[in-house]
C-alpha cells in the first residue's frame, strides 16, 4: 500500500511541475510549434474525456450502486459527476479573465523588449503573471486530487490521466513565464514561478491522502471518482479543446482528439 501511495505522489508531482517545461520551452525555443501543440491538446483531451467517462464513472458508479443500491447507488453517481463540473466551473468563475491561465501565450512573446534594458519592473505585468501562477495553482489543486485517485486505485489509469494533465500544463507555463519575464527580464524569476504553481498539484495529492485516505470507503471512493470524471470532462471541454482549436490548423485539434480515444481505449483493453 505504502509502494502505491508513493507512485501515486509521484506521478501527481510529474504533472504538476510539467508547467515548468513550459517555462523552459519559453526560453530555449526560438518559435511556438503549433501544430504539436494542437495535436497533443486534442490528444489529451481525447485521453481524458475517454477515461473520464468509460471507465472512471462507470467504477465510480459500480461502487455506489455496491454500496447504496441500484436507485440510490445511480443518483449519487450522477450528482457526483455534476458536482466535481460544478467545483471546477467555480474556480474557474471566480479567476479574473485578465489573469486566467488559459489566455494563451506563445514563445515569439519572449521576443519582445524587455522594459528599460531589464533594470525596472513593469508592475502591471508582473501582477499579470503572479495572478496567473495563482490561477494554475488554484486549477491545479482539483486535478492533483484526481490523479492521485486515480493511480491509486490503478497505477495504469494514474499513468494515463498524469500523462493528460502534464500536457496541458505545458502551455500553462508559458503563460505565467511570459508575463513575469516581460515585466522583470529575469528568468530565474519566471521559472520559478511557473515551477512553483505546479507544486499545488501534488498538494492536492497530499491532501488527498491525509484528509480523504482515511476515511475512504466504497461510497467516499464513488463520490470522489465521480466528481473526479466531471472535473476531467470540464477541463477538457472548457481548456484543453478551446486551446487545441486556437492552435489548430487542418483539424489537427480533432485529430489529436480522436487519437487520444483510441489509444486510451487501446491501453484500457490491454489491461483486462
Amino acid at each position: 500500500m505504502e509502494a502505491n501511495v508513493l507512485f501515486a505522489l509521484g506521478l501527481t508531482l510529474f504533472a504538476g511541475l510539467a508547467t515548468g517545461i513550459g517555462s523552459l520551452l519559453a526560453f530555449f525555443t526560438s518559435h511556438t510549434n503549433t501544430k504539436f501543440l494542437s495535436v497533443t491538446l486534442g490528444f489529451s483531451a481525447g485521453v481524458m474525456i475517454y477515461v473520464s467517462m468509460v471507465e472512471i464513472f462507470v467504477k465510480a458508479k459500480v461502487a455506489l450502486v455496491g454500496a447504496l443500491g441500484e436507485v440510490s447507488g445511480n443518483w449519487v453517481t450522477v450528482g457526483g459527476f455534476f458536482g466535481g463540473i460544478m467545483l471546477i466551473a467555480l474556480i474557474d468563475k471566480f479567476i479574473p479573465k485578465q489573469t486566467n491561465p488559459h489566455e494563451l501565450k506563445t514563445v515569439e512573446d519572449m521576443k519582445l523588449p524587455v522594459k528599460n534594458g531589464n533594470k525596472t519592473t513593469d508592475a502591471a505585468l508582473l501582477k499579470m503573471g503572479t495572478f496567473t501562477a495563482l490561477a494554475i495553482g488554484i486549477h491545479n489543486f482539483p486535478e492533483g486530487i484526481a490523479t492521485f485517485t486515480s493511480a491509486l486505485q490503478d497505477p495504469a489509469l494514474g499513468i494515463a490521466i498524469a500523462v493528460a494533465i502534464a500536457i496541458h500544463n505545458i502551455p500553462e507555463g508559458i503563460a505565467v513565464s511570459v508575463p513575469v519575464y516581460f515585466a522583470t527580464g529575469d528568468k530565474k524569476k519566471a521559472f520559478k514561478l511557473s515551477f512553483l504553481s505546479g507544486l499545488s498539484e501534488p498538494v492536492g495529492a497530499l491532501v488527498a491522502y491525509l484528509f480523504l485516505m482515511p476515511f475512504l470507503n466504497d461510497v467516499m471512493f464513488g463520490v470522489i471518482f465521480a466528481a473526479v470524471a466531471g472535473i476531467m470532462v470540464f477541463i477538457s471541454l472548457d481548456e484543453l479543446l478551446p486551446a487545441a482549436k486556437r492552435y489548430d490548423e487542418t483539424h489537427l485539434s480533432i485529430y489529436g482528439l480522436i487519437a487520444g480515444m483510441a489509444v486510451m481505449a487501446i491501453s484500457l483493453l490491454l489491461f483486462i
